[in-house]
Parts: C-alpha cells; structure tokens; sequence
C-alpha cells in the first residue's frame, strides 16, 4: 500500500503524488456508493495497478477543509485581491474573510498592483486589516515587487490562493514559481472582472518544498447555511467584545447595552467593519425566512 496527497481531480480520475511520481487513480467501489467526495489536498492509500496507474483504497481524516473552493488539508488561505482593474473594497475584502474564518485556517491578505493604485486608499485599507490582526502583504507580480517576500509563507505548506477573478492569482503564482506557467486573462473592460482561467482546483507543487492551490476565481459568495450566532466569531474585533455584551444571545444588531455598537461608536471597530457583518447578518436572517 502506497500513500500520497491528491493534486488533481479530473473527469473521475484522482492525481496522486507519492513522493517524485504523480499516479492516476481511480476510487474504489464503495466510496462511490457512499457518494463520498474525494477532494483535491486529500491524503490517500492506493494500490499500484502498473503504467503509473493505481486504486485508492483509503482516505485518511482531513485537518481542515476549505468549502468554496472545495480543498482539503490546507494550512493556510492567501485572500488575493486587486488594488485596481478590479478596484478593492473593503465589503469584498470582508466576504473572503468571513468564508476563510469559517475554515478556522491562517489567513494571509495579499493586494496586488499595488503600484497602479493610489497610494493613500491603499494604506487605509492595509492600515484596516493589520490593525484587526491580519498579515497584508502588497505586491505587484508584473514588477514582482514583493513576491520574495510573499514566497517565504509558502513552503513546507499547503496554501490555497482564492479571491474574486481578475485579482491576478495565477500571475502571481507564475511569479512565486515561474515553471508553473499558468494561464492567465486580461480583465474585460466591459464587465470590469477577469475571466475565469482556472477551470478546477489543483495543488501545484513549489520547488522548495509545499503546495500551492490555484482555484476557480469566484465573486459571489452566500452565507445562507452559516448560523446567525456564529457570524460574530468571524470579526476577530467583535469577538474578543461579545462576552461583554448585557445577553449572551446579542447578535450586535438591534440589542441593547451591546459592547460591539458601543465600540463602533468610540471608534475601537471600523463602521465599515460592522457594516459589512450587518449586510452578512441581514442575508442570513432573510434566507431563513425563505425556509
């Protein structure tokens, strides 16, 4: 029995790397009847059937899983963003984050073209998230400013870069690991976002050691299947206040004596911050209502 980790799935066929070889698997039997989902960062064991071919017969317990994109075993998430051609906003920003607070994985914010953008309402913005706890890093993969530094978080990891597209994921991974020679695409100027270039998730294996995931580029995200009561825990700033708060069952929304809306008020937490849960927090209460 041999064991690696899946860096791709395609077309019902899993890419085990073991090692320096990469195998085609395919899954037994009775996973299928018990439909389930085998994910690109899954460890396995399998069987070598000959011709670099071979059968999972096990998947070993997952340490974490990333629901969009679908990743297992990833330790770290790099939120990608665009300075411009996307503009940043801070909402968007504030969506990833809920979605990667979810995964309860280390989160890295990186903005990049930075140095088409104004630098003023960049360092607003990076001042913002540092501030909450969040390492940001800004870069330019066409000038690779930063990228050195950015490299360094990578190794000996499992990172997967996601954000909206055209935030420039796969420019930056080409600049981090040049042999990848990932596909990128121009921003439309009619739509104002990047075309998808990435069709699946595959782990993409770094030189020094560790992988990188490039994912689908994605710009909508729902919170409909996130309980209301745990949409706090995913603004670090609101919850080290929670338990300050008069009932234990205050959603910061509409209660009274809330510590997180007294801290809006003195300036201890961005309006844009809570502003951004509130738009969050109102989704959830309306999708339950469509229930």
């Amino acid at each position: 029995m041999l064991s690696g980790i899946v860096v791709k799935a395609f077309n019902g066929y899993y890419f085990v790397q073991s090692a320096d070889r990469v195998t085609m698997c395919t899954l037994r039997g009775r996973f299928k009847k018990e439909r389930f989902s085998l994910l690109v960062g899954d460890e396995v064991e399998y069987i070598a059937t000959g011709g670099d071919k071979g059968v999972i017969e096990s998947i070993l317990p997952r340490r974490s899983m990333l629901r969009r994109p679908m990743v297992a075993n990833v330790n770290q998430v790099i939120l990608t963003f665009a300075a411009v051609n996307p503009d940043i906003n801070s909402v968007l920003v504030d969506r990833f984050l809920i979605l990667a607070e979810l995964a309860d994985l280390e989160i890295i914010i990186c903005i990049n073209k930075v140095d088409l953008a104004n630098t003023k309402e960049i360092s607003d913005l990076v001042e913002l998230y540092q501030q909450i706890g969040y390492p940001v890093y800004m870069v330019s993969a066409k000038s690779n400013m930063g990228i050195s530094l950015l490299k360094e978080q990578l190794f000996e990891k499992i990172t997967v870069f996601a954000g909206p597209s055209g935030a420039g994921k796969s420019t930056i991974l080409n600049a981090i690991e040049p042999g990848l020679q990932l596909t990128t695409g121009a921003v439309s100027e009619k739509i104002g976002r990047g075309k998808h270039t990435t069709r699946f998730a595959e782990l993409l294996p770094l030189a020094g050691g560790g992988f990188v995931v490039d994912t689908p580029g994605f710009s909508f995200t729902e919170f409909n299947d996130v309980p209301e009561t745990e949409l706090m825990y995913c603004f670090p700033e609101m919850a080290k206040l929670a338990h300050y708060c008069k009932f234990n069952t205050c959603l910061h929304f509409k209660e009274p004596q809330c510590a997180v809306k007294q801290a809006v008020l003195n300036g201890e937490i961005a309006q844009q911050r809570y502003d951004s849960y509130l738009e969050v927090l109102t989704e959830i209460k309306e999708a339950k209502k469509g229930f």
